[in-house]
């Protein structure tokens, strides 16, 4: 397997293990107000990602059983996670010990892959790009989007 291909399996593992994570957070919580601002987002992201994923595994070179189950897997997950959630929602205590450190661990493995993805794979490829090294004005503007992107997710979360 190649470096290439090792990555965009790492990404696509990474985006169903996020999404399952995220669906066991909804279907496992009891307050609203947390479960309202989990659903907007997730609609958005789910969308996002799956205009952007369903290019990438258009693109790919698999072979088309290969291509419907990661479409499969794609649609299933988050659903699947739910359904999970709210099958441990009824054990679930949500200010134990035991279920602290578990949300915490979780949350860090999430916050990890999707840091891994943005900075890895898809920030360093823009930025490592000829076009982008030969223009100072382009990289400042590029730097000032994330940054201004970055603002815009804490602002996001500090609302929600």
């Amino acid at each position: 397997m190649t470096d290439i291909e090792r990555n965009k399996w790492i990404r696509y593992w990474s985006l169903e293990y996020w999404c399952t994570r995220i669906g066991l957070s909804v279907g496992a919580t009891n307050n609203t107000c947390t479960i309202k601002g989990l659903i907007a987002a997730l609609c958005f992201h789910q969308m996002f990602e799956g205009m952007g994923l369903g290019g990438c595994i258009l693109q790919a070179k698999y072979g088309q059983v290969k291509k419907a189950v990661m479409a499969f897997f794609f649609a299933v997950t988050m659903p699947s996670g739910v359904v999970l959630g709210m099958a441990l929602s009824k054990t679930y205590k949500e200010n134990s010990p035991n279920s602290l450190i578990t949300v915490g661990l979780l949350n860090a493995s999430s916050g990890g892959l999707l840091i891994y993805m943005a900075l890895v794979d898809l920030l360093a490829a823009d930025f490592m790009g000829q076009k982008m090294q030969q223009s100072i004005k382009l990289q400042m503007k590029s730097y000032a989007a994330v940054l201004l992107g970055a603002r815009g997710m804490d602002v996001l979360a500090k609302w929600t």
